[in-house]
């Protein structure tokens, strides 16, 4: 990843392609942030099943990764192919190059592509929205998660877990 591609800022850039340009990389700072924290956790533990939306922190973790995925085929006007993920380690690479194509995607559209409109036809919805409601979409719902993935945690007695906060990130992080 080249860092600056990622983070250059123009002044030419209205607020709300800053905005979606920071949020995605807000949204792979954080995942890397959560899964540097859950390589050093047991991985028996993120396997084991708990109550929630998700039976497990690899199942929430396989989640946001399908869902990004998705959301990435809508933007990018491909097909989408759903699949299966091994081991915790395969989920937490692909997430990873995952959010990081989606920076590197998003930091390099123009303010047209972001105002285009993206009409969607799927198994659970219709929409005909502009993109950048469908990136801010995909970035809330990664967050979501994400907070779900430290209760989980918090319920199988992992605690420490890294502050991923969008304030954070802008403030410290970025």
């Amino acid at each position: 990843m080249v860092q600056e591609q990622l983070f250059a800022e123009t002044m030419e850039e209205t607020s709300l392609v800053y905005l979606m340009k920071n949020y995605a990389n807000y949204n792979f700072w954080a995942n890397l942030t959560l899964v540097n924290w859950l390589k050093n956790q047991p991985e028996e533990l993120l396997e084991q099943e708990v109550l929630s939306s998700f039976k497990s922190v690899k199942l929430t973790l396989a989640h946001i990764l399908q869902a990004q995925e998705y959301w990435y085929s809508i933007l990018t006007k491909t097909e989408f192919e759903f699949r299966e993920y091994g081991s915790l380690n395969d989920i937490f690479d692909a997430l990873l190059k995952q959010s990081e194509n989606l920076a590197v995607y998003i930091t390099a559209i123009s303010e047209d592509r972001f105002n285009e409109k993206t009409e969607i036809q799927s198994p659970w919805f219709t929409s005909d929205f502009q993109n950048f409601e469908y990136v801010l979409h995909v970035f809330n719902h990664s967050t979501y998660h994400r907070g779900q993935i430290i209760t989980i945690c918090h319920n199988l007695g992992i605690t420490g877990a890294p502050m991923t906060d969008y304030n954070f990130y802008n403030v410290t992080a970025k």
